[in-house]
């Protein structure tokens, strides 16, 4: 008898192509399309087309010749996601809601959904691979990068858990994304030459913080650019020498600190919530001589800290902090106790090159501390670590 696979067909090229692929496999394969959203209360534009992508897997279904449905887990996503978002913003923090969504939802209630259904696996069309291995005779599952390098999303996996990758497959890892265009061409699905979508479909195309107004109201404040002779940036070493002891990893991995009587006020901002360290859209302060950057933001005061130039020291740091808590191993078997050290390669956002870090278990949390200083490490953000090309762990940057 077939194994029973649930796709969570997307109304996108790269799911449509993974059903084919599992049905062309011998898979019992059920498709099923997620609605996410329909709160107009949170949605400023019409541009979001759900309906559109719901009617393209509907159509896709039938050209494969499977069962399909659509299930509303918009109840589930505003308060895991959506609700989420806002919080974190409030808080001065910068949420990934992409990772939450996998972990909360499309692994989760999804995947919960899919096994009443009598379902063996769960299937998405996620540019990542899955390996197994054998330990002690124990199975160990492995989430490894896509073959794609301009597309691996393994870091959007990253808080999945041994028991999620246990039922999940991903038909489409081995392949390039052109490589799963032409088979769509070949197969005359709707979604072959479909683009790719963009974002969190709810926001539509609109600026994230006209979105954020909806809960979270301006209030304007100032803003205040620190110049590159801030006395506070030497506390980050020029040469960092390990093994280093608690006090420098807490020293490397601490956020600069800054007062309204360091920098100048260069003019003013609509809510420190609407931005996030890095950002230089939306400052709309012109005449320096190089482009302004947010280094960080104070919700409470309601002040953004600004710094002219890409390469600002205060964009740069070598060292992050997790708390234990937020701490997550996909390999618990490689899980650090504390005190231990490991070697890894490590990214803070999506794309990112890997880059070597050092990761240091200690009691109050793990600090990673990054061979070349990173940009822009933000609060909230998540960070991904690897051995090679397998995602071991991951952790919300605190």
């Amino acid at each position: 008898m077939a194994k029973r696979v649930v796709v969570g067909l997307s109304g996108g090229v790269d799911s449509s192509v993974a059903a084919y692929l599992l049905k062309k496999q011998g898979y019992d394969v059920i498709g099923i399309f997620m609605k996410n959203w329909h709160d107009d209360s949170v949605t400023i534009s019409d541009d979001c087309p759900w309906l559109d992508d719901a009617n393209d897997a509907m159509i896709v279904a039938e050209k494969l010749g499977i069962p399909f449905q659509t299930i509303d887990f918009s109840k589930q996503y505003k308060k895991q996601i959506v609700d989420y978002m806002f919080e974190e913003y409030k808080q001065g923090r910068t949420p990934n809601p992409d990772v939450l969504c996998n972990r909360e939802i499309k692994f989760s209630v999804f995947l919960d959904t899919a096994l009443k259904l009598k379902a063996d696996f769960v299937a998405t069309g996620h540019y990542c691979r899955k390996g197994v291995i054998e330990k002690e005779e124990e199975k160990i599952y492995q989430l490894l990068a896509g073959k794609d390098d301009n597309k691996d999303q393994s870091y959007f996996l990253c808080q999945l858990s041994q028991g999620q990758l246990a039922k999940s497959l991903f038909p489409i890892g081995e392949l390039t994304k052109p490589e799963v265009r032409e088979i769509a061409k070949a197969q005359e699905l709707i979604t072959a030459e479909k683009r790719d979508s963009q974002g969190l479909c709810f926001i539509g195309k609109v600026r994230l913080p006209d979105f954020l107004q909806q809960q979270l109201k301006p209030k304007t404040g100032k803003v205040i650019e620190i110049p590159t002779s801030f006395t506070g940036f030497n506390s980050e070493p020029s040469q960092i020498t390990h093994p280093l002891n608690h006090e420098e990893l807490k020293l490397i991995s601490a956020p600069y600190l800054y007062k309204k009587e360091d920098g100048i006020i260069k003019g003013e901002h609509s809510g420190a919530h609407y931005f996030t360290v890095g950002q230089r859209k939306g400052l709309a302060i012109g005449g320096t001589p190089l482009p302004m950057f947010v280094l960080d933001t104070d919700v409470k005061e309601n002040i953004i800290y600004t710094g002219q130039g890409e390469n600002h020291p205060g964009l740069l740091r070598s060292g992050l902090f997790v708390q234990n808590d937020e701490v997550h191993w996909v390999r618990p078997d490689l899980k650090l106790v504390a005190r231990e050290t490991a070697r890894y390669k490590a990214r803070i956002r999506y794309r990112q090159p890997l880059d070597c870090a050092t990761l240091y278990q200690e009691e109050d949390g793990l600090y990673i501390i990054f061979d070349v200083p990173q940009k822009a490490i933000a609060k909230g953000q998540f960070v991904a670590w690897y051995d090679k090309d397998e995602l071991v762990g991951s952790g919300v940057i605190g």
